[in-house]
């Protein structure tokens, strides 16, 4: 499954994900890192939902790269 990380239904903590950090708003650049937490509270946002990283960055997804391996 991939998805544009609009939608907040698709994205969960442990997913792998590219986001956009406050600092890269104007150029675009993306980090990847793992979800930890979910920071916005409505189901949809154009922007892409708002996420707290294992590694503690924050920014919105713009691209979910993959699911966690399921056991």
């Amino acid at each position: 499954m991939e998805g544009n990380g609009k939608n907040r239904g698709d994205v969960r903590p442990g997913l792998v994900v590219d986001i956009v950090l406050k600092q890269d708003q104007r150029t675009g650049k993306t980090t990847r890192g793992i979800v930890k937490d979910l920071l916005t509270k409505s189901a949809f946002h154009p922007h892409g939902i708002k996420v707290r990283l294992t590694d503690g960055q924050v920014g919105r997804v713009r691209h979910i790269v993959s699911q966690p391996n399921e056991d």
